[in-house]
């Protein structure tokens, strides 16, 4: 795919959604930061079910830990794998508490060290919170990069270095949310929606054609 057309691309989804942000439902980076780790295998619908009660309880990194294991867990227990978030997001307020004075840091490394953290919810904040132009890959960025040939990888971490490349510099900010929105409605992994695909004319999927 050449340059010419992942900016018609990506001026597509522009002209679409100008300002496309999280489905995730939070109003402070630490919110952010709690409603991505509960995320992981979990569809945002369900996160923020569970955020809307928890979150007007406890908000902060010291409500967390004031509100204690058990009391996460009564909030949590509807995501898959709540146990092993919950005691995860014990353990990232007390490191909040102890290193970083309560705040979520604004940088990689320091958000990579927080228990479940990984580089892809360390690009979330990084983008949503902080406005960082970051690319979080996940499995709906890495399927619409390798099926429209946007930028193809064989793991994550090369459709990202890719997407970084490619994509022009006027949408990077917002085109982690452009691919996942059109990765979950539009270009699904078992019934894409081809026919109602916006860019459907540009994409290079062989099998674009057959699913209609």
């Amino acid at each position: 795919m050449n340059k010419h057309i992942r900016q018609e691309i990506f001026e597509r989804f522009r002209a679409a959604n100008p300002h496309p942000t999280t489905e995730l439902n939070f109003s402070s980076p630490f919110e952010l930061l709690i409603a991505v780790l509960l995320s992981a295998q979990a569809t945002d619908v369900g996160v923020n079910k569970a955020t809307a009660k928890l979150f007007p309880v406890a908000n902060t990194p010291q409500a967390m830990l004031d509100l204690g294991l058990d009391g996460i867990m009564e909030y949590t227990q509807t995501i898959g794998l709540y146990k092993t978030k919950s005691k995860h997001i014990m353990q990232t307020c007390r490191i909040l508490l102890e290193q970083h004075g309560g705040e979520v840091p604004e940088d990689r490394a320091a958000l990579e060290a927080l228990p479940g953290v990984g580089r892809k919810t360390a690009n979330v904040v990084l983008n949503t919170a902080f406005g960082w132009s970051v690319m979080a890959v996940d499995t709906h960025i890495f399927r619409v990069s390798n099926r429209t040939k946007i930028a193809p990888g064989k793991d994550v971490r090369e459709v990202e270095d890719k997407l970084m490349r490619f994509i022009p510099k006027e949408f990077l900010m917002n085109a982690h949310h452009w691919l996942i929105l059109h990765g979950r409605y539009t270009c699904k992994a078992l019934k894409p929606q081809c026919g109602q695909c916006i860019i459907n004319d540009l994409c290079e999927w062989k099998a674009k054609n057959i699913v209609n």
